[in-house]
């Protein structure tokens, strides 16, 4: 009996705290995407720069943000952006699409990168942040 009360204390606990330390890996993810902030925008009124907006870039297809001109390596990708292509992508952006026009080393730090999808997937396309 002792056990199961650990057990379902232990869940209870962890179902508590889960939206706390999601909002710090946004709240990280946040000061990480200062590294995009020179190329890319995103949240409302976000526009095109040297790259494109990422509002609503989860599920949205590579090459296809509204009047941004993306490399053709980029719109023939056959990307659709996930969390598993994004972290994929971050890392090593011309190794996963070679000829993009992103001049970006990557990230390297898997705890940062998860970080930065948890910040940037939070969006919707309209910029706002899913409820």
């Amino acid at each position: 009996m002792t056990k199961l009360i650990f057990g379902a204390l232990t869940i209870l606990t962890a179902i508590a705290t889960a939206p706390a330390a999601m909002a710090q890996d946004a709240a990280a993810g946040k000061s990480s995407f200062n590294k995009c902030l020179a190329c890319h925008a995103i949240g409302e009124g976000a526009k095109n720069k040297v790259g494109p907006e990422l509002n609503g870039l989860d599920g949205r297809k590579s090459g296809t943000a509204p009047d941004y001109n993306y490399s053709d390596a980029n719109k023939n990708s056959g990307i659709t952006w996930n969390e598993a292509q994004f972290k994929e992508y971050i890392k090593d952006p011309k190794a996963k699409i070679p000829g993009t026009k992103m001049a970006f080393a990557g990230i390297k730090n898997q705890t940062e990168i998860n970080n930065l999808w948890t910040y940037v997937s939070q969006f919707d396309k309209d910029g706002k942040i899913k409820q």
